[in-house]
């Protein structure tokens, strides 16, 4: 880890509390030996941290999981997941440990995991601290497709201005994201196909944006991305990724002939930008983009539209 200090890594190393950094594409860059063998990991091997929770999980071992399906509990966590500047939780491991975890975020995306062994706590109190966590996840997910609820974006947006801008000065950008044609999707093939849509949709972006990235679903087919210290070019080209990845997906198994397409307004942060403000452009430039066609991106300020990728 070239950005500490060979003494501080010492110290890391020689201590039975976990500690490990990921960087903001949520990739470990360092991890001492205690935390290397609660999550059995190879000396030198820098996985994501999803791979690292789904090799566990399949091998019975680390964290334990409750969540029937993991790969909805794992896109559901990832909604949130090191989108703050501090975040404590408890978790257990399946050796029957229990960790005090916080995790620091740096301007830069790159977080620091500290994790303390408190397995001689009171066992009574477990239940009681666990609900308690369980709520404020429930009162920041969607429930349908278990990424981050409006409330938690909002906060998100409110945080990216109120953060020192990046060294271009600019704060950060959000997209808001909506699914082409939805109420005909709905009527031709029912809600249910509607819902499935909503849920592979939230799938696919939420694999395509970085840890330091938010995205969450604000109501109906309406989705929000939000992009700290990122200009406008390049959330554009973010955006455009995801445009040709949704554009090839084909959610029902039965019929191929199915598919869906989504338009985007971007707006970049200014310095007297309220969270409503900024949503507000960014509005405005996703109606340009729907009325330009759908199936592509607007920037708020650009002249003419950005289309979308040529298929």
């Amino acid at each position: 880890m070239d950005s500490v200090p060979e003494t501080f890594v010492q110290m890391f190393d020689g201590t039975s509390v976990l500690v490990a950094a990921y960087d903001e594409f949520d990739r470990l860059r360092y991890a001492n030996p205690a935390f290397r063998a609660a999550f059995f990991l190879d000396e030198n091997e820098t996985p994501l941290w999803s791979e690292i929770m789904r090799r566990n999980h399949d091998a019975g071992r680390g964290s334990v999981i409750r969540a029937k399906d993991f790969e909805a509990w794992l896109i559901s966590t990832q909604s949130r997941r090191g989108k703050t500047g501090f975040r404590a939780y408890e978790t257990d491991l399946v050796d029957g440990r229990w960790l005090w975890m916080t995790e620091s975020v740096r301007g830069d995306g790159w977080m620091l995991c500290i994790a303390s062994d408190i397995t001689g706590l009171r066992a009574e109190d477990r239940a009681v601290r666990q609900d308690r966590d369980f709520a404020v996840k429930t009162s920041y997910t969607d429930e349908l497709t278990g990424i981050a609820n409006r409330r938690f974006v909002t906060e998100r947006i409110e945080e990216m201005l109120r953060r020192p801008p990046s060294k271009a000065g600019v704060p950060g950008c959000i997209g808001l994201l909506d699914i082409d044609h939805f109420k005909l999707v709905n009527d031709r093939h029912g809600h249910q196909a509607g819902d499935l849509i909503l849920r592979d949709f939230a799938q696919r972006i939420s694999g395509l944006i970085r840890r330091s990235d938010c995205f969450g679903r604000v109501g109906g087919e309406e989705f929000v991305l939000v992009l700290p210290r990122t200009p406008i070019g390049q959330a554009a080209l973010l955006v455009e990724r995801m445009l040709a990845t949704v554009r090839t997906a084909r959610p029902f198994a039965d019929r191929p002939d199915v598919a869906y397409t989504f338009s985007a307004g971007l707006a970049e942060g200014r310095p007297d930008d309220s969270a409503a403000s900024l949503y507000a452009r960014a509005d405005k430039a996703l109606y340009s983009a729907k009325m330009g066609g759908r199936n592509r991106i607007y920037c708020d300020g650009s002249e003419p539209d950005r289309p979308a990728i040529a298929q």
